[in-house]
């Protein structure tokens, strides 16, 4: 299965929990107002690249924006690493445990996962308690979200490099971004999706 651009990512990730929330897809208003959309444009236009990809179909005679369809993609087993804060940086703990994933979550090399702790990324819908599918690489594009190590503590954060200074920018307006010198920030890797499961929350 060809693998999804950030943005369709967030799209899929969004209209999947969403239908297994309330048990039907959301609206074409509903996931505008979930990525700040102005037009319904924009929501067709990454649909249409979904059902391209072969994720969701359009439904017949419904009032829903989409069904969504099985995706075929097996299950592969990454390592579990421990924790990543969403928040102020924190140790990441190392888990000799391993986790399954949708193939199609993965990006190319190494991967592996990390449950997320804190709210700093809550308006980019990486929730406390999810858990982040990472693929390995040093390096990243400016607008990516990774997981850095900041003087030895991982966190979880969006980067831009802006001369000899890394800002980690967290999604989350109540939250200050981190301004940090280049040499004092070693990117791990980037996130490519995301687990969440419902029936662990209580709320």
């Amino acid at each position: 299965m060809t693998g999804l651009t950030p943005a369709q990512q967030k799209v899929f990730s969004f209209v999947h929990d969403y239908a297994i929330r309330h048990g039907y897809s959301p609206s074409h208003e509903e996931v505008c107002r979930q990525f700040g959309y102005r037009s319904p444009n924009s929501v067709c236009k990454h649909l249409k690249q979904l059902v391209q990809l072969g994720y969701p179909q359009t439904p017949r005679n419904k009032k829903r924006a989409l069904d969504l369809i099985a995706v075929h993609a097996g299950a592969v087993a990454v390592s579990f690493l421990g924790i990543v804060a969403a928040g102020t940086p924190i140790e990441a703990v190392g888990i000799p445990e391993l986790i399954e994933v949708p193939e199609n979550f993965l990006g190319h090399g190494n991967n592996f996962a990390l449950r997320v702790r804190g709210d700093s990324m809550i308006e980019d819908g990486i929730r406390d308690g999810d858990i982040l599918i990472i693929t390995r690489q040093s390096h990243a594009e400016n607008g990516q979200t990774v997981i850095a190590l900041v003087r030895g503590e991982a966190t979880v954060k969006k980067f831009y490099h802006r001369g000899n200074e890394i800002e980690l920018r967290p999604a989350n307006s109540r939250m200050e971004p981190l301004q940090e010198r280049a040499e004092d920030v070693e990117i791990v890797g980037i996130v490519m999706g995301l687990l969440r499961n419902y029936r662990e929350r209580k709320h």
